[in-house]
């Protein structure tokens, strides 16, 4: 049974959006994929975000996107949608399209480019919560947007019953520890930066919105459950063991490595990517690759 807004944590797959040759939604790609994580322990899916390239894409090839992960899912796990853009009313028109197509809750990024200050963020975040009756996880990622929601900001926004947590990509120990201390334990805190998913539990994190779940979700799965239960040796034991991973996955813009990755898997998986972004050359995938086998081999 899909567990409820209150009970959200462990590793969540940020997926990426398969494209064919001709630059078009692969679809059966997709659910290949969704289908890999389901069955190997994931605990939630984030669909159209920055790992799903979303920049690119249409709103009719979003919502064709979250059908079919809806429809693999099939329940099993949560599923929320990357509503987010730098402009308040599509952000809600996304968000009430998602909410319409099934969507359990939204992924909801600081506004970029505008770089609006703490009130106008404070602002944009109630408007979508008060438009759209989801849950909403607010998603910080300085490195993308320009911008950031500060923790006490973030304090303010989780008095709404809607805002439920965030995604928290900064990497900043000290700021995920003084979000939880304005936002309060109840607050869903996800770490967006895998490498750092382990000391982000350890300071009151619930769970990862991952790009490394791609590829490894049971190892993710069980680093934050280890964490969460306080076995920190044996957490720190497969943080150690993965970290060649969480470097090459994050060696250029995502998701180039792990597109590329994936390609190499028996998930027959296509590598295209939307322009400006673009593909690895060969003696480049190689290298990145190579050190990873036995990773890629855990995929098949």
């Amino acid at each position: 049974m899909k567990k409820s807004p209150k009970e959200w944590g462990g590793a969540w797959a940020a997926i990426p959006t398969p494209f064919r040759a001709d630059l078009s939604v692969d679809v059966d790609a997709l659910k290949r994929h969704v289908s890999f994580l389901c069955d190997h322990r994931i605990d939630g899916i984030a669909a159209c975000a920055t790992t799903g390239e979303a920049a690119t894409m249409s709103a009719s090839e979003k919502m064709r996107v979250l059908a079919a992960v809806l429809e693999t899912v099939n329940g099993r796990v949560p599923v929320i949608a990357g509503v987010g853009t730098n402009d308040t009313r599509t952000t809600v028109d996304n968000a009430l399209e998602a909410r319409s197509n099934g969507a359990d809750g939204l992924l909801v990024v600081t506004p970029y480019y505008n770089k609006p200050n703490q009130e106008g963020q404070y602002r944009h975040f109630m408007t979508v919560a008060d438009s759209v009756d989801l849950p909403q996880i607010l998603y910080n990622v300085p490195g993308r947007t320009g911008t950031r929601c500060f923790p006490k900001t973030l304090g303010r926004l989780a008095k709404h019953p809607n805002i439920v947590g965030v995604k928290d990509a900064t990497a900043d120990m000290v700021i995920a520890s003084q979000t939880r201390i304005e936002a309060g334990p109840d607050f869903l805190m996800f770490s967006g930066d895998d490498g750092t998913t382990l000391p982000f539990v350890a300071v009151g994190g619930v769970g990862a919105i991952s790009v490394v779940a791609d590829i490894a979700p049971a190892l993710m799965h069980d680093i934050i459950s280890l964490a969460r239960s306080g076995n920190y040796d044996s957490a720190r034991a497969l943080h150690e063991k993965m970290l060649p991973l969480f470097s090459a996955l994050f060696s250029d813009t995502s998701p180039i490595p792990l597109k590329c990755m994936l390609s190499r898997s028996k998930l027959d998986y296509p590598g295209a990517l939307r322009s400006p972004l673009f593909e690895m050359d060969k003696d480049a995938a190689d290298k990145l690759c190579a050190p990873l086998h036995g990773f890629i081999e855990a995929v098949r």
